[in-house]
C-alpha cells in the first residue's frame, strides 16, 4: 500500500456538527485494521469528545488545538506543543467582552467578528502570536504552531514520512496540512481555495466523503494517483 498514514480533521470533514456517521466510523475502522495509521487533527481542544459521539481511542494519535497539543490514547500521554496563552491576553479579551472565549493548553478560540479586537490586543500587547480562521472560528495561536507543525511531531513518532501520508480538510486552517503530505484530499464541502490546491476532490461531503476516501485508499486506489494533476 502507497498510503501508511491517514491525518484527518474533524469538523466538516470526519464529523458533521460533532457527529460521525456510521459509514465513516466503519471506514476508519476497516482502514485502521489494514495497518493504516491514523491522526486526528483538529482545531478542538481534546476536552470537547468527553461529550461527543467518537471515542479517542479510535486514532492513532491525536493533534488538538490546532497543532499545540498531542494525545496518545493508548497510553493516556499528552504533550504540550505550545506555550499557555499570556494570562493578561486573555484576561483583556474578557473584559473587551469577546465571547464565546474558550481557552485550552496553548489555544484561546473565539468566532467571528471578534478577530478585529483579537488583532487590537495582540498589537497593544506586543504579541507574536497568530490569527487563524476556520469557517467562521478565530483561532489564536503561539507562532509557529499550525496543524502541520503538530502533524510533524505526530508522524515522527508513528516512524511514517509525510510522502507516505494522506491528509484531508475542508477550511481555510487545513491548507498547511494538505501541503505538507504527499496526497492533500479535500472533502467536498470544502471552501474553494482548498479544493484547488488538493489533489483529489471526494464526489460526497463531510463523513460520506471520508468514508469514500478510506474506502479508497483500502482498496488502493489511491495508489497510481499522478500527482502532478489535480484529480476531481
Amino acid at each position: 500500500m502507497r498510503w501508511h498514514a491517514l491525518a484527518t480533521d474533524f469538523d466538516g470533514t470526519l464529523a458533521t456538527e460533532g457527529v460521525v456517521a456510521p459509514e465513516a466510523k466503519l471506514a476508519l475502522q476497516n482502514l485502521r485494521a489494514k495497518g493504516v495509521k491514523v491522526v486526528l487533527v483538529t482545531g478542538r481542544e481534546l476536552s470537547d469528545f468527553s461529550s461527543l459521539d467518537i471515542a479517542l481511542s479510535s486514532f492513532d494519535l491525536i493533534i488538538a488545538e490546532n497543532g499545540a497539543l498531542m494525545h496518545d490514547p493508548a497510553t493516556g500521554e499528552t504533550l504540550g506543543l505550545g506555550a499557555p496563552p499570556p494570562e493578561h491576553f486573555v484576561a483583556e479579551l474578557a473584559r473587551l467582552g469577546v465571547t464565546p472565549l474558550s481557552v485550552g493548553a496553548s489555544i484561546v478560540a473565539t468566532c467571528e467578528p471578534y478577530e478585529h479586537v483579537v488583532l487590537e490586543v495582540i498589537k497593544q500587547q506586543g504579541l507574536e502570536h497568530q490569527v487563524i480562521f476556520n469557517k467562521g472560528a478565530v483561532m489564536i495561536l503561539p507562532p509557529g504552531v499550525n496543524k502541520a507543525t503538530g502533524l510533524t511531531v505526530a508522524l515522527e513518532r508513528l516512524h511514517i514520512g509525510p510522502e507516505k501520508t494522506v491528509a484531508v480538510g475542508d477550511a481555510e486552517n487545513d491548507h498547511a496540512l494538505l501541503e505538507m503530505c504527499g496526497l492533500g484530499v479535500a472533502v467536498s464541502n470544502a471552501i474553494p481555495s482548498l479544493k484547488e490546491r488538493a489533489h483529489w476532490v471526494t464526489t460526497a461531503p463531510d463523513g460520506a466523503g471520508m468514508a469514500e476516501l478510506m474506502d479508497a485508499m483500502g482498496s488502493g486506489k489511491l495508489d497510481d494517483l499522478n500527482l502532478t494533476e489535480i484529480v476531481k
